[in-house]
């Protein structure tokens, strides 16, 4: 539990048992909780500290944002869709996905288990989120809606236990607001300024690119990686107009039967009873 210094009047960190991670013994509020960072600066509030840790990341958002709400005004969507879509999805893939389904009108099943499929990931982020951290249920309601992968890393990171309510509400609602933001600008400037830009359509395409050549060269996993490109080949020829979910869902049984041969190929066979 928190203790008050009689000399200073603040508040030192809750006390971590030994055989627990956790933050150094004796450290105290008006001394940055640090893990692999700094975290909290001394005498800087909660809704400063959030600032400061999610600022960079701001500008990511409304620069993204923007790509979103030009391709919703590239390929002729109304307006309000851009700013629609970030402020009640707000997931950034997703979005981009749903932009091409809403424009050639794919079927609700279609979008609804793409969707699932797509932000599964989000089921298992509240085992660590700091939920108990935040005051009031509108709060932690509010929390869990804005919840993204950049939120959940920057609440989650080392000395996430002592983060203040305010500092993670911060956090989500300057990113919310940034992602927000970015993609009412980009659909203005996309049915104006933009609204002749050619190649925008391959925005989408372009990221997960991005991304999957970033997250092989994280972890070279040649398997995992060949059979990805096997499931999406295999998908363009059976199911072209469902490609994306047939892919995702051929990937999830191919891991599934890679880590049942690779568990009992690693599993030491047991030894027969002696008569």
């Amino acid at each position: 539990m928190h203790h008050t210094s009689p000399d200073t009047g603040q508040l030192s960190a809750p006390s971590t048992p030994a055989n627990l991670p956790g933050p150094a013994s004796g450290a105290t509020a008006s001394a940055p909780i640090t893990g692999e960072h700094i975290s909290q600066l001394p005498g800087e509030s909660g809704f400063k500290e959030g600032l400061r840790v999610a600022g960079v990341l701001c500008v990511g958002f409304v620069v993204m944002g923007m790509g979103l709400g030009v391709l919703v005004a590239s390929v002729g969507l109304p307006w309000w869709v851009a700013p629609a879509l970030s402020a009640i999805v707000f997931a950034g893939s997703v979005e981009f996905l749903l932009v091409g389904m809403l424009a050639t009108a794919a079927p609700l099943s279609l979008i609804a288990s793409t969707t699932l499929l797509m932000n599964a990931r989000h089921l298992v982020y509240g085992i660590s989120y700091p939920l108990q951290n935040i005051k009031g249920n509108l709060a932690k309601a509010l929390a869990v809606y804005m919840l993204c992968d950049e939120a959940y890393a920057l609440n989650t990171a080392p000395g996430s236990q002592n983060f203040r309510s305010s500092r993670i509400m911060t956090v989500s609602v300057v990113l919310w607001l940034s992602w927000w933001g970015g993609s009412t600008l980009g659909v203005i400037l996309g049915a104006t300024f933009l609204s002749h830009l050619e190649g925008v359509d391959f925005v989408m395409t372009g990221m997960f690119l991005v991304l999957s050549i970033d997250a092989y060269r994280a972890v070279k996993d040649r398997i995992t990686a060949s059979l990805a490109v096997a499931a999406s080949l295999t998908a363009i020829v059976l199911a072209p107009h469902s490609m994306l979910l047939v892919s995702l869902l051929a990937l999830v049984v191919l891991l599934i039967i890679r880590h049942l041969t690779t568990q009992r190929a690693t599993t030491p066979a047991k030894e027969a009873p002696r008569a």
